[in-house]
């Protein structure tokens, strides 16, 4: 076992009609995933006996497959039957990561779009605890997010996230926890792994989706959740300045649903109760089925 292998966690993968135990090899130097990057994804989470919205995750996996001109071949209901099945391989004392995911082997005309006919499919379950909810720091990344004309935003792309990555590595470098990355018009977008809210005079405000930036399920869910308990979202172009005089700030995402920002530059905040209202909402939805 390799080094790299067993800081893994506990990892099972669903491919060609079976489970297998670990980070199974799956592509090679001609797959065309390997190096023209055409793979999507879609993750959804299992924490605390729930998996909410994974119908609509799986959903979604399949129109990125789509978009990225590649060929589904599993329908949301077959992948969310798959999951459950591969839950059943876990203890259920952490919290598990679900990740189905479609790439191509081979290119089409001249290599270099994705052969749909070559599509494949895994479903990788791993165990992953979600980040505490005392919140992150957030600067202002100096990368941006692309528009639907040089890269495919409509989709959860993997060819999308290295992007992602410079921006967290570059605020990493200077201090910070994760960054606020704007469009290519100087409003902010998203942060470098979840979508983001600021609150102003008891009122929530969200970047309105404009096509550079994946508008996610949980942050669906918290809209329609705080509108439920008597919050209004407005849904606009948001710039630095309004985040820097915000009240609150938090975030939503998949991989812990909904955190705090608890620093902006130079600034802290508090946990405020908008934030607080919107996560026990949102725990409240979870575990309400």
């Amino acid at each position: 076992m390799s080094l790299s292998t067993a800081a893994q966690s506990l990892t099972w993968t669903y491919v060609d009609g079976d489970w297998h135990e670990g980070n199974v090899a799956l592509v090679g130097p001609r797959s065309h995933a390997m190096w023209l990057g055409s793979s999507v994804f879609d993750g959804a989470r299992w924490f605390e006996n729930v998996s909410p919205d994974l119908d609509l995750h799986c959903e979604r996996v399949n129109r990125s497959a789509t978009a990225l001109g590649l060929g589904p071949s599993k329908s949301a209901e077959e992948i969310v039957g798959l999951t459950l099945d591969g839950l059943k391989k876990f203890d259920g004392r952490t919290a598990v990561y679900i990740r189905p995911m479609y790439w191509a082997e081979h290119g089409g005309y001249m290599g270099v779009p994705a052969d749909p006919d070559s599509t494949r499919f895994c479903l990788c379950l791993y165990e992953s605890p979600m980040i505490a909810s005392s919140g992150f720091s957030v600067t202002v990344s100096p990368f941006r997010r692309p528009t639907i004309e040089t890269m495919p935003t409509n989709a959860k792309a993997g060819c999308l996230y290295p992007n992602n990555g410079r921006a967290i590595l570059e605020a990493k470098g200077r201090g910070f926890d994760n960054a606020l990355v704007l469009d290519m018009l100087g409003n902010v977008a998203e942060t470098g792994s979840s979508n983001i809210f600021m609150v102003k005079d008891g009122v929530a405000f969200t970047p309105v989706a404009n096509g550079t930036f994946l508008s996610g399920i949980t942050r669906a869910r918290t809209i329609s959740l705080l509108a439920e308990g008597g919050i209004k979202t407005v849904e606009k172009a948001l710039t630095v300045r309004d985040f820097m005089d915000a009240d609150e700030i938090f975030s939503t995402g998949n991989h812990s649903k909904v955190v705090p920002v608890t620093r902006i530059e130079d600034r802290h905040l508090q946990a405020g109760p908008v934030a607080k209202k919107a996560r026990e909402l949102y725990w409240d939805f979870a575990h309400s089925g």
